[in-house]
């Protein structure tokens, strides 16, 4: 599931939804069982009122886009994701790493070591693990 649109602005998951998608899809993905509209409202609303309709229309979208599924129980329909936050993420960025290197090659590579020496030296001691590993797999 590749979403179309990056906010390079954005934080968390504003990156790829906006905000008030982001903020339906953390009170969702807070939960161990699917939700009722009604839930998801109650919970965003508790930091500032919100539509009933709004939230509905946001939850109906994002089963649209295949990022929530929704099924009829009792009188009410639940929602749940179709992946786990860890799962969406972890396709996002792949997806996103791929387009990276496509498009600008090994400057867009060069960019991520350079990223990652400034965030979290370790993580250049990670890579290189993981492309050792990587050569002996092939």
């Amino acid at each position: 599931m590749k979403m179309n649109k990056f906010n390079y602005q954005g934080r968390g998951l504003e990156r790829f939804f906006g905000p008030l998608e982001a903020k339906v899809m953390d009170v969702i993905w807070s939960r161990l069982e699917a939700v009722t509209i009604k839930e998801v409202n109650a919970k965003i609303s508790e930091d500032k009122p919100m539509s009933f309709n709004t939230i509905m229309t946001v939850m109906n979208r994002l089963v649209d886009k295949g990022i929530l599924q929704k099924k009829l129980q009792g009188k009410s329909y639940v929602y749940s994701p179709v992946l786990t936050k860890e799962q969406f993420l972890e396709e996002q960025s792949k997806e996103l790493s791929y387009d990276l290197v496509k498009e600008f090659g090994s400057r867009a590579v060069a960019h991520m070591i350079d990223a990652m020496e400034q965030v979290d030296p370790d993580l250049l001691d990670q890579l290189e693990k993981q492309i050792e590993q990587w050569k002996k797999d092939r």
